[in-house]
């Protein structure tokens, strides 16, 4: 069973939508049936939004827009639900639908009903959303990771699933990486996923961030801007040079004389320095601890 579930899931959600060999359920009380094989009508307050939909993020331009070619051209593409024990509709797919229909006074929209767990209504919704092209770079990096998490789906098989390269996938994933700040920056489109990218395992994100964006910096511009702020970081700092002038070496000589050992001292020109005392024996050592005045 899990693997049928596994191969159906692995055809992507436009195979299931268009697959005829599996019966569509009826749609009893309030919906209307479609042609065969086809897609059911159901009344728009029989449907409920799933509270573990992965998006979370619907633009209210975008809705209007949608409503309004909903209005001209009705529900173009159906949504993909299944059924609840209370004669409701879960929606698997096509959340963003359903609300741009209600907002268009639709009271019905077409759909197609499968029999699916709450684990496999999760993961096909998790890879409808990642599939589409209006996902901001964040909401499709942690449906990833979601797949990842909750389904053991690897890198590789999961590029396949969705019909994207391991590369974006991973470089995606890495997006997660970065603090909370730049994420939302990624989010709200203040930052585009290149920017991003090129902040991760950055000392200060969120400094060179306010300034890609005050300064309208372009990724290119951004990678160098990492890429020398990295080598300035990473630059051998320069010793501190040594002073070597007539008083420090007539100090050296009073000390030496006064101590009755060698002394050598490093004094830098920024007055910092150390002093080094030699003596050969212990008697010496206690010598000197007795002229700093210790027992």
């Amino acid at each position: 069973m899990e693997q049928d579930s596994k191969k159906r899931l692995g055809r992507g959600l436009s195979a299931l939508l268009g697959d005829t060999n599996l019966p569509a359920a009826t749609v009893p009380m309030g919906g209307s049936g479609g042609g065969p094989g086809g897609p059911n009508r159901v009344a728009i307050d029989r449907l409920v939004r799933s509270d573990k939909n992965p998006r979370f993020t619907f633009s209210d331009e975008s809705l209007d827009e949608l409503a309004d070619s909903i209005k001209e051209r009705g529900v173009m593409q159906p949504l993909l639900v299944r059924p609840l024990e209370d004669g409701r509709y879960m929606i698997i797919a096509g959340e963003r639908r359903w609300r741009a229909a209600q907002k268009a006074g639709l009271h019905e929209v077409p759909v197609v009903v499968r029999e699916a767990t709450e684990g496999e209504a999760l993961e096909l919704a998790i890879i409808e959303n990642v599939q589409r092209s209006d996902l901001n770079p964040i909401e499709e990096a942690m449906g990833y990771q979601r797949l990842v998490d909750e389904f053991a789906h690897r890198q590789e098989d999961l590029a396949k699933l969705i019909g994207k390269s391991r590369s974006h996938v991973a470089n995606t994933l890495r997006l997660l990486n970065l603090p909370p700040s730049i994420r939302a920056s990624v989010a709200d489109g203040s930052l585009t996923a290149g920017h991003a990218r090129a902040l991760i395992g950055t000392a200060n994100p969120d400094a060179i961030a306010d300034e890609i964006i005050r300064n309208g910096l372009s990724v290119r511009a951004t990678e160098a801007l990492v890429a020398r702020l990295n080598k300035e970081a990473n630059a051998p700092k320069p010793e501190r040079k040594k002073r070597d002038d007539p008083d420090t070496r007539a100090l050296v000589n009073r000390l030496s004389t006064r101590l009755g050992l060698a002394v050598s001292l490093n004094h830098k020109e920024d007055e910092s320095g150390q002093l080094t005392i030699k003596y050969s024996s212990l008697e010496q050592l206690e010598e000197v601890c007795r002229m700093l005045g210790e027992s």
